[in-house]
C-alpha cells in the first residue's frame, strides 16, 4: 500500500485491526499524552481521537507504536528502500544478484520531488489556536507540535535538492509568544537548519520556514532520518512513500501539498524568546532557554485533516521505533561510511546520545599483545560522524574477540567489554567539549565531556553474578544491587555539592577493600539503588543520563600519568542527581485518575491501559 495521505493510512490501519477510534471528548492538556503513553507501553493499537477539546480537528497517535505496525505501513516500499541502501553501500551486489534489486529503479524514481501547482493541503485555512494544543507534561512551557516536519532552504544554494526537512521542536503557545502570530523554533547544535539560518543572517535575507504536519507517514520518518549533509530528506520521503514528494511554492515558501497541515512563516530577525521547558526524550525537562521566533503567516489544512502526534519522555516511547527503523534501514551503510566499524548502536534506553555501543576491527600489529589501537582510530571517526558527534559515552570493542557478538544485545555487549577492559589504559576522555543541548549532566548548556572506553584482547576476569560476600560498605552507603554481571549499584548519600561528593568518593575508595570488588569492575553510585538495579533499562537510564564523564568518573587506586587518567581497581560512575540537573518527568496524579476511569470496564480504553 502506497499512501497518498494520512487519512488513507488511518483507514488502512483500521481495516486491518491496527487502529482504535476514541469517540469521547479528550483533553489535549496532559490527558491525551497519558493515554498515548499507556497504550504504547501495552503495545496497543494506533489511536484516533475523534473529538479533541478546543479543536475542530481529530488527532492520531501511536502510528509507529510497534515495529510490526511500522513495517505494515511501509510493506510495499521498505524492501525497495533497503535494497537501494544496500546498493549504495556495495554496488557490486547488483551484478551478483540482479533479480534481488529489480525494484530499486522504482524507489529511485519515487525519490525525485515533483513540483505541482496545487494540492489537498489548500482545502482550508485556520489559526494556530484552533490546532490540537497538546501538552504532554505538567511543567511544559505550553503546547507543542510533536511530529513536525520543519522545512528550510539555504539562501546561498536555494532549491528543493539543497533543502532540509527536520523534526525540530515547535512551541505553539505559552511563555511570551503572541497567540496566533508567533511560535517558537528550537533546534540543537549540528543541525542543517542552523547552517541555513546562519547563511540567512549573514546575507541579510529573510529566513522562511514551512512546517508540515501529517501527510504520508513516510514524510514523518524522513524528518528524523540522519542523512548526510546535502542529501535532502524529501528524496527519502518519496522513496519510502512510493510516491514522489509533491510540493509547490507560494510567497517564497515551499509547501508540501500532501501534508495535512502547513504552517508558513519567517524567523523574526534579532528576536529570541524563552522556549520550553519541555519534557524530552532523555526523561527529564529540557529547561527554558532563548530560541528563535517564527512570525506566522498562514496555516493551511486539508478538508479531511488529521493531526498526528506522539509523546516524548523517558524511553522507550513511540520514537523508539523510529530509532529501530533507522538502524534497520541504514545498517548496511555503517561499514562503508566508517571503514573498520562493523556496527554502531545508539542506546535508546539511555536517551540515545548519552550512550553508543560499537563493534570495530583491531588489526594493527598482530605480532604484539592485543590491545585497543585501531579501535581508538575508529572511535575518533565515529565521534566525527554526523549525529554521533553528540555521543557522551562510547564503548567500542573488537569484533575479532567474539564473532557472534551483536551490538544491540546490550547486556552481552557489556559483559564482553567488562571481561576485557583495562581501566589502566582503556579510558580516553575529551573534556570541555560540546554535547547534546538536552543533556544537563554537563558543566553548562551544550558543554560537557565525552569518554571512549575501548576493549580488545582476551578475557581478563570473571564477573560477579552475586554480591561479593566480603563487601563491607562505609556508613552512608548501602543497599547494593547487582544490575548485571560485574556491575554493582550502591545507594549513596544525596549529592549536594562537588566537594561533598569528592569526600564521599574518598571515603568509599579508602574504606572498601578493593580485593572484594575484584569481580565487580564497575560501581554505580545512585540515589535509589533498588530502582537502578531493578532492570537493564533502569540501569542504562540512570547511569548514562545522570553523569558527566570528566566530573563523575572515579576509581579505586586512580592515577594520572602524563595527562592520562586511569585506575588500577574498579571504576566508579557517580550517577546521583546533582543540583544542576534538569528535573525528571512525573505525571500529574489527577490526570492519572481521570485516565484510569477511561480504562474501567465498559469504557473506551478498557483492556488497553
Amino acid at each position: 500500500m502506497r499512501y497518498q495521505s494520512l487519512r488513507q493510512c488511518v483507514d488502512d490501519l483500521e481495516q486491518h485491526g491496527h487502529l482504535l477510534r476514541i469517540a469521547v471528548e479528550v483533553d489535549p492538556y496532559l490527558e491525551m499524552a497519558e493515554i498515548q503513553r499507556r497504550v504504547y507501553q501495552n503495545q496497543g493499537p494506533a489511536l484516533l481521537f475523534e473529538r479533541v477539546k478546543g479543536s475542530p480537528f481529530p488527532a492520531v497517535s501511536n502510528l509507529f507504536g510497534t515495529m510490526d505496525r511500522a513495517r505494515f505501513m511501509f510493506r510495499s516500499t521498505l524492501t525497495g528502500v533497503r535494497r537501494m541502501i544496500e546498493l549504495k553501500a556495495d554496488p557490486s551486489q547488483l551484478w551478483r544478484a540482479p533479480w534481488k534489486y529489480a525494484g530499486v529503479s522504482l524507489a529511485a524514481f519515487s525519490s525525485l520531488p515533483r513540483k505541482v501547482s496545487s494540492g489537498p493541503v489548500f482545502g482550508g485555512q485556520t489559526l494556530i489556536s484552533k490546532l490540537p494544543r497538546i501538552q504532554s507534561w505538567p511543567d511544559d512551557g505550553g503546547p507543542f507540535i510533536l511530529l513536525p516536519q520543519v522545512f528550510s532552504e539555504d539562501v546561498c544554494q536555494p532549491g528543493i535538492f539543497h533543502s532540509n526537512l527536520g523534526m525540530y521542536r515547535i512551541q505553539l503557545g505559552g511563555n511570551q509568544y503572541q497567540t496566533d502570530h508567533e511560535i517558537g523554533l528550537h533546534y540543537q547544535l549540528r543541525r542543517d537548519i542552523g547552517i541555513h539560518h546562519t547563511h540567512a543572517v549573514e546575507t541579510g535575507s529573510p529566513f522562511r520556514i514551512s512546517i508540515f504536519v501529517g501527510g504520508p507517514p513516510a514524510h514523518t520518518l524522513a524528518a528524523v532520518m540522519p542523512l548526510p549533509e546535502g542529501l535532502p530528506e524529501v528524496m527519502f520521503a518519496g522513496a519510502l512513500a512510493g510516491r514522489r514528494f509533491r510540493y509547490t511554492r507560494m510567497a517564497g515558501h515551499v509547501i508540501s501539498t500532501d501534508a495535512d497541515f502547513c504552517i508558513t512563516g519567517t524567523i523574526i530577525p534579532d528576536k529570541l524568546l524563552p522556549e520550553g521547558p519541555f519534557g524530552d526524550h532523555l526523561g527529564y525537562y529540557s529547561l527554558q532557554h532563548h530560541y528563535p521566533v517564527l512570525k506566522v503567516e498562514s496555516v493551511f489544512h486539508r478538508t479531511d485533516a488529521i493531526w498526528p502526534f506522539t509523546v516524548v519522555g523517558r524511553p522507550p516511547q513511540e520514537d523508539t521505533v523510529f530509532g529501530e527503523l533507522i538502524h534497520e534501514i541504514t545498517g548496511p551503510m555503517v561499514p562503508v561510511s566508517l571503514p573498520g566499524v562493523r556496527a554502531i548502536h545508539a542506546v535508546d534506553a539511555a536517551g540515545v546520545h548519552p550512550l553508543m555501543l560499537a563493534i570495530g576491527s583491531e588489526r594493527y600489529r598482530p605480532d604484539v599483545e592485543r590491545q585497543p589501537r585501531e579501535l581508538l582510530t575508529l572511535a575518533n571517526a565515529i565521534l566525527g560522524f554526523g549525529h554521533c558527534s553528540l555521543t557522551k559515552y562510547l564503548w567500542i570493542v573488537a569484533g575479532e574477540d567474539n564473532l557472534q557478538l551483536k551490538v544491540d544485545n546490550i547486556q552481552e555487549f557489556f559483559i564482553h567489554a567488562l571481561e576485557r577492559v583495562d581501566w589502566n589504559r582503556d579510558l580516553h576522555f575529551q573534556t570541555r567539549t560540546t554535547m547534546d543541548s538536552l543533556d544537563y549532566s554537563g558543566s553548562g548548556l551544550n558543554s560537557g565531556s565525552k569518554v571512549v572506553i575501548a576493549a580488545a584482547g582476551p578475557k581478563k576476569r570473571n564477573l560477579a553474578i552475586t554480591i561479593p560476600s566480603s563487601l563491607k560498605l562505609p556508613e552512608g552507603f548501602g543497599q547494593p544491587y547487582l544490575a548485571l554481571p560485574g556491575v554493582l549499584v550502591i545507594q549513596a548519600p544525596s549529592y549536594h555539592h562537588e566537594s561533598g561528593a569528592m569526600a564521599d568518593i574518598e571515603r568509599l575508595t579508602s574504606l572498601i577493600n578493593g580485593e572484594a570488588l575484584r569481580e565487580c569492575p564497575l560501581l554505580i553510585l545512585a540515589d535509589d539503588s533498588e530502582f537502578t538495579g531493578r532492570n537493564l533499562n533502569n540501569w542504562l537510564w540512570t547511569t548514562f543520563t545522570r553523569s558527566n564523564p570528566s566530573h563523575d568518573i572515579h576509581g579505586f587506586d586512580s592515577f594520572t600519568d602524563h595527562k592520562h587518567w586511569g585506575c588500577r581497581g574498579s571504576l566508579i560512575i557517580d550517577a546521583r542527581l546533582k543540583p544542576h540537573h534538569a528535573p525528571p518527568l512525573i505525571e500529574d496524579p489527577e490526570i492519572t485518575k481521570r485516565v484510569d476511569q477511561l480504562g474501567a470496564p465498559g469504557k473506551s480504553l478498557h483492556g488497553l491501559i
